[in-house]
C-alpha cells in the first residue's frame, strides 16, 4: 500500500468515525422519531425541516478541497463530508450507524431501453444541457426494448468485502437492495423522446405514446420481479423523507417484498399535460408499479393543483408532495389529516432574497395554514447559493423556529 493510499484511508476513517458518533447520538435518535411520527400520521414534537443542496455541493465542498485522489476513496470522502456538512447546518438530516453497499445487477443490453440516451448537448459550466433523444421517427419506437437484469453475486460480495475492510471496524457494513428501475416512467420518456415532442405525440400520435409507456411499464415490472425473486430486497425506511415505522407485516420467511418498501414517483415531465391526459398516459401506467409497494410518496416540482384528485386515487399514498407551484390551500383541503403533506419551498425565493424577512413571512403563513395536518417542510433542488453559503443555516434556523411555534 502506497503512502498516499494510507493517508487517504486515514482521512476516510477519521471522517467515518465522526459521522458514526453523530449517527448514534441522541439528537439523531430524536430526528428519527420526528420523521417516523409524521410519516405514520402521528403528531411529532414539530414538523421535520430538511434541505437538500443538490447542485450546490461544488460551492459548499469544492472539488479541490478533497484530499483523496483515488476515485473510489474520493467518492467515499465526498459522501462523508456531505453528511458532516449537513450535520453542521442543523436540519433534520439523519444517517444510520451503518454503511450500505448496493447489490450489483448486470443488464443484458448496453443501454437501459436498448437505445443510447442522455447524451448532453450544449453543456455549460453551470449545468445547462439537453438530451439528444434517440426516438426521432415513429419507426424508432419499435427499437425500444425491455432489459433483463441478473444478480451478480461475485461483484456484490467483492464490494461488500472491500468496504468492510475499509470501514467495518468503525460501522457495520450492510447489503442494500432495491429495484434498478423506478416508478416515474416520465424521465425515461423525456430521455427517449423529449418532452416537447412527447406533448405533440399525445395529441397527434397517442398510439405510439401508449406503446412506449407500456414498454417502460413492462420493463419496470420485470426488473422488480427479478430483484424480489432474489430474496435480497432490503427495507428503505430510513433517511430523511422516508424514515418510518416498518411497512406492513414482516414476511414469515424473512424475505422482504416491495410491499415492505417506500416508492417515490412523480409526474414532472407531464406538468403541462392536462389532468385527463396525465392519467391516461402516465398515472394509469404508474399505478401497477405503485400498487406493488407498501407506501407511496408522489410528486416533485410539478404543479399538481389540478391533479389532486388523481393523486389521491393512489390506494397506498402516504406523502403528497406539494411543490412551490401547487396550491397549498387546495392540498390541505383535500388531504386534511389523512395524508402527510411535504410542503416544498421555492429555492429561488430562499437563495435570492436579500434578507430573511420575506422567507420568514412565507414560512409563518404556510405553517399557520398547515396546523392540524401532518407535514414536512422541505427545501430541495438548490442549484446555487448565490455566494451565500450561510443561507442554508439561516433558512433552517428560521424554519425550525416557526415549526416549533406552530407545533
Amino acid at each position: 500500500m502506497t503512502l498516499q493510499s494510507q493517508r487517504e484511508r486515514a482521512t476516510i476513517r477519521k471522517l467515518a468515525t465522526q459521522l458514526a458518533e453523530r449517527a448514534a447520538s441522541d439528537e439523531y435518535a430524536a430526528r428519527r422519531q420526528r420523521w417516523r411520527a409524521v410519516n405514520a400520521l402521528r403528531r411529532p414534537d414539530r414538523a421535520p425541516v430538511w434541505c437538500r443542496p443538490v447542485g450546490c455541493w461544488q460551492e459548499l465542498i469544492p472539488p479541490e478541497s478533497l484530499e483523496c485522489q483515488d476515485s473510489w476513496h474520493r467518492r467515499i470522502e465526498l459522501t462523508l463530508r456531505q453528511h458532516l456538512y449537513k450535520d453542521s447546518i442543523g436540519d433534520d438530516s439523519i444517517v444510520e450507524p451503518w454503511w450500505g453497499v448496493s447489490a450489483v445487477f448486470d443488464r443484458d443490453q448496453q443501454y437501459t431501453w436498448g437505445m443510447e440516451t442522455g447524451r448532453l448537448i450544449g453543456e455549460t459550466d453551470v449545468g445547462g444541457w439537453r438530451y439528444d433523444t434517440p426516438i426521432k421517427t415513429e419507426e424508432d419506437f419499435e427499437k425500444v426494448s425491455v432489459p433483463t437484469y441478473t444478480y451478480n453475486e461475485r461483484k456484490t460480495n467483492e464490494a461488500l468485502e472491500r468496504m468492510a475492510e475499509l470501514l467495518g471496524d468503525i460501522v457495520p457494513v450492510r447489503l442494500t437492495c432495491g429495484s434498478p428501475l423506478g416508478a416515474g416512467l416520465g424521465g425515461a420518456v423525456d430521455k427517449l423522446r423529449g418532452m416537447g415532442t412527447m406533448m405533440l405525440d399525445l395529441a397527434e400520435r397517442p398510439h405510439v405514446m401508449h406503446r412506449l409507456v407500456r414498454t417502460l411499464l413492462e420493463g419496470t415490472l420485470r426488473a422488480m420481479r427479478t430483484v424480489e425473486d432474489t430474496g435480497l430486497l432490503t427495507p428503505n425506511t430510513y433517511g430523511p423523507m422516508f424514515c418510518s415505522d416498518p411497512i406492513n407485516a414482516a414476511p414469515e420467511n424473512g424475505k422482504v417484498r416491495f410491499e415492505n418498501l417506500w416508492c417515490v414517483a412523480n409526474s414532472q415531465e407531464f406538468d403541462l399535460v392536462s389532468p385527463a391526459m396525465w392519467e391516461q398516459f402516465l398515472l394509469n401506467y404508474q399505478m401497477p408499479i405503485l400498487q406493488q409497494y407498501g407506501l407511496v410518496q408522489y410528486g416533485c416540482c410539478e404543479n399538481l393543483t389540478q391533479k389532486i384528485d388523481g393523486v389521491l386515487r393512489i390506494p397506498n399514498l402516504r406523502v403528497f408532495v406539494c411543490s412551490a407551484w401547487t396550491d397549498v390551500d387546495k392540498v390541505i383541503a383535500a388531504c386534511q389529516d389523512r395524508y402527510t403533506i411535504m410542503w416544498r419551498q421555492k429555492a429561488t425565493d430562499v437563495v435570492f432574497a436579500t434578507d430573511m424577512g420575506p422567507i420568514r413571512a412565507h414560512l409563518e403563513e404556510g405553517m399557520r395554514k398547515l396546523q392540524g395536518c401532518y407535514y414536512q417542510v422541505v427545501l430541495r433542488e438548490l442549484q446555487t447559493l448565490n455566494g451565500r453559503p450561510e443561507r442554508l443555516r439561516e433558512w433552517v434556523r428560521t424554519a425550525i423556529e416557526v415549526a416549533e411555534n406552530y407545533a
